[in-house]
């Protein structure tokens, strides 16, 4: 497969591309633990959770369950990611 140019994105300053993550508190099967994640991709985990109306603690859990050894934060990250790439029906 080809090598394609990304895009630029206009929603995306440099400013918020070089953003650190945060440490967001969530409760998994009763235990707290924190994660740290980019404000962006935190707000698209919410609204992913608001949209299938379940709280952002228990789709944080199903997430953590199903992750294997693979850090949560990463796990949520590409949790995102693949959400929005099936809405938008990008290419692989």
């Amino acid at each position: 497969r080809p090598n394609r140019p990304v895009p630029a994105c206009p929603s995306y300053s440099s400013k918020r591309m070089s953003e650190r993550p945060q440490k967001r508190s969530l409760s998994l099967h009763g235990h707290r633990t924190s994660v740290s994640l980019e404000t962006p991709f935190w707000v698209e985990f919410r609204k992913i959770a608001e949209a299938r109306a379940v709280p952002i603690n228990t789709l944080a859990a199903q997430i953590d369950d199903a992750r294997g050894d693979i850090g949560l934060a990463s796990a949520i990250r590409l949790f995102v990611l693949n959400v929005l790439k099936d809405q938008s029906k990008w290419p692989e």
